[in-house]
C-alpha cells in the first residue's frame, strides 16, 4: 500500500477512483456508514435516462457544484473530484477482476437501472461500451491517476489500493487521521 502525504488535519474529502467493477461503490457506501460522512456516486453524473452521456461542461459544472460541499465521499472518475479531495483511494483492480465483478452485479440489473444510476439505464444496454471501458482503463485512465499521485505538486494524500491487505492499511491510517468510526460488516 502507497500512502503519500497523509497530514494530520482530519479530512473531510475522499474520492474514491478505479476502474468499473473494482468496488469504488461498495466501498464508498461502506466508508460513508463508517466515517458519518454523505456519499455521492458520479453515475448520477456522467450518466443521463438511456444511458446518454451528459455533456462534458456541464458534467464539470455539476461535479464542481459537489465538490464544493464541505465534507463528501465521491466515487467516480473525475480529475475534479480527485483535484478537490483531502484523501484519494485508487483501487487499482486487474481488467479480469474488474470484468468478473461487473458481470456479477449486472447479471441482476439486465433490464432495469441499478439503484445508483439514472432511469432506463439497464446494463444490457452498455455492455459492449462497459467492457471496452474497463479494458481500456489500464492504458487511458490509470497512467493519468499514476502520475497526479507521483507529482511533486500533489496536495492529496493517496492510498495506491491493489489487495484486501492494503485496503484493511488503508482503512487503519483512515481510521488514524481522526474519522469517527462507526462499525461496518463490510471490513468485519
Amino acid at each position: 500500500m502507497a500512502l503519500l502525504m497523509l497530514t494530520c488535519m482530519t479530512p473531510r474529502k475522499i474520492f474514491i477512483t478505479g476502474n468499473a467493477g473494482s468496488g469504488k461503490t461498495t466501498l464508498a457506501r461502506d466508508l460513508g456508514q463508517r466515517f458519518a460522512l454523505p456519499v455521492y456516486g458520479l453515475d448520477q453524473i456522467v450518466w443521463r435516462s438511456g444511458w446518454k452521456e451528459t455533456p462534458v461542461q456541464e458534467k464539470a459544472a455539476q461535479i464542481a457544484q459537489l465538490v464544493s460541499t464541505p465534507c463528501w465521499i465521491i466515487d467516480g472518475v473525475s480529475s475534479i473530484a480527485e483535484s478537490a479531495a483531502d484523501i484519494v483511494i485508487f483501487l487499482d483492480v486487474s481488467p479480469v477482476l474488474c470484468t468478473w465483478r461487473c458481470a456479477k452485479r449486472n447479471w441482476h440489473f439486465l433490464f432495469r437501472s441499478r439503484p445508483e444510476l439514472p432511469e432506463n439505464c439497464p446494463e444490457i444496454a452498455i455492455i459492449p461500451k462497459l467492457l471496452k471501458i474497463i479494458w481500456q482503463f489500464d492504458g487511458r485512465v490509470r497512467p493519468a491517476i499514476l502520475n497526479r499521485m507521483d507529482s511533486p505538486k500533489c496536495e492529496q494524500s493517496y492510498f495506491h489500493v491493489r489487495s484486501v491487505e492494503e485496503l484493511q492499511n488503508a482503512l487503519s491510517e483512515l481510521q488514524a487521521t481522526g474519522l469517527p468510526l462507526k462499525t461496518s460488516p463490510f471490513f468485519g
